[in-house]
């Protein structure tokens, strides 16, 4: 009976937190058409081609893609990038990076 307690409330744990830090490359996708591509001056293919699956991976860990993002558009205003964006864009970039194999339709 102990078990079966502590193996639910692990469950209910990791439940909760995988649902907090969710985030969705199509969300990413839409965000990038709405939001950058006219600033940006291309498509979000050519943005998320701009790195391979690591290096996307690399910038965010180093909590620089907001900073990569207005560096490959800067036309881009940082005040555009909500927080809130980066996790979305960061999953879009990733999923469509130059070696990933995958192509957008934006």
């Amino acid at each position: 009976m102990k078990l079966l307690k502590i193996a639910l409330a692990s469950s209910l744990i990791l439940g909760l937190s995988t649902t907090a830090v969710f985030a969705d490359a199509n969300k990413g996708q839409k965000l990038f058409v709405k939001k950058y591509k006219n600033d940006c001056g291309f498509s979000g293919d050519k943005f998320a081609a701009k790195h391979s699956q690591d290096e996307w991976e690399e910038i965010m860990e180093a909590g620089k893609f907001k900073e990569e993002l207005l560096k490959i558009c800067p036309n881009v205003k940082e005040a555009d990038v909500k927080d809130k964006y980066i996790q979305h864009l960061y999953d879009f970039s990733y999923k469509f990076a130059n070696d990933s194999g995958n192509v957008p339709s934006c």
